[in-house]
């Protein structure tokens, strides 16, 4: 069966901004999506993809274990999947060598690098074994442009290495059929951005759902010939 035929995707940070318009986008194409999150998230996520298509809730912290339970959980309800969008993550900010930069960089690790690690562990020996599937993980524009993430550098460093993972990755799966590629954008319009950064021009930034058709068509057979890209999506910052 082809991944196109599958159609059965596992969004991680499924209750976020970018995780639900993801999830929502990718039923639109007929996926089945294994959405993930943390336990107080699912409630909210369930009200969100109600009615949208076929949709399991997977209550588990990316950060942590549990993800040898839930694939088997995913694989018994809906298959193995054929897609995965990593979005889990997060951003934190500490002046380099400060008195909050220890607990901020084991932070940004863990939240970023190792959330991704786990999942990726979990979920590509599957596609592998199925002899197919494509992932997308979500880095950032700060990746190609460090100095922008200056103040930030634990969260500049993760994301970078969640980048150079997945190149790698991509490498070494793509004779077993699967794909691995990274997007990087810059300032999504979430309501976190905008209370954070109240006085910026919102219309210039990367709207979740645009970002969610980029990923969709990284997915899809569309893209069958690119793996291990870093697709910047910038909007018009």
């Amino acid at each position: 069966m082809s991944d196109e035929q599958r159609r059965i995707a596992v969004v991680t940070g499924a209750a976020g901004a970018l995780g639900s318009a993801v999830a929502a986008e990718l039923m639109t194409h007929g996926y089945s999506v294994a959405a993930v999150d943390l336990s107080p998230h699912l409630s909210k996520l369930q009200d969100q993809v109600q009615g949208q298509g076929a949709t399991l809730a997977v209550a588990l912290d990316p950060r942590g274990g549990g993800w040898a339970e839930a694939m088997a959980r995913i694989q018994r309800e809906l298959g193995t999947p054929s897609a995965a969008v990593l979005c889990a993550g997060g951003w934190g900010g500490a002046a380099f060598g400060g008195a909050e930069h220890q607990g901020v960089w084991e932070r940004m690790l863990l939240v970023n690098l190792d959330s991704a690690r786990r999942a990726l562990e979990a979920i590509v020996p599957p596609m592998c074994d199925e002899g197919g599937g494509s992932v997308v993980v979500v880095g950032s524009r700060v990746v190609e442009r460090p100095w922008e993430g200056a103040g930030a550098a634990a969260y500049v460093a993760s994301k970078s290495a969640v980048v150079a993972l997945c190149q790698v990755l991509a490498a070494e799966v793509r004779p077993r059929g699967v794909r691995v590629n990274t997007v990087l954008p810059s300032v999504i319009d979430t309501p976190q951005n905008r209370a954070g950064m109240p006085n910026a021009d919102f219309s210039e930034w990367v709207a979740p759902r645009s970002l969610g058709g980029v990923i969709a068509f990284l997915l899809s057979d569309a893209a069958r010939d690119v793996s291990g890209a870093a697709l910047p999506v910038y909007g018009r910052v």
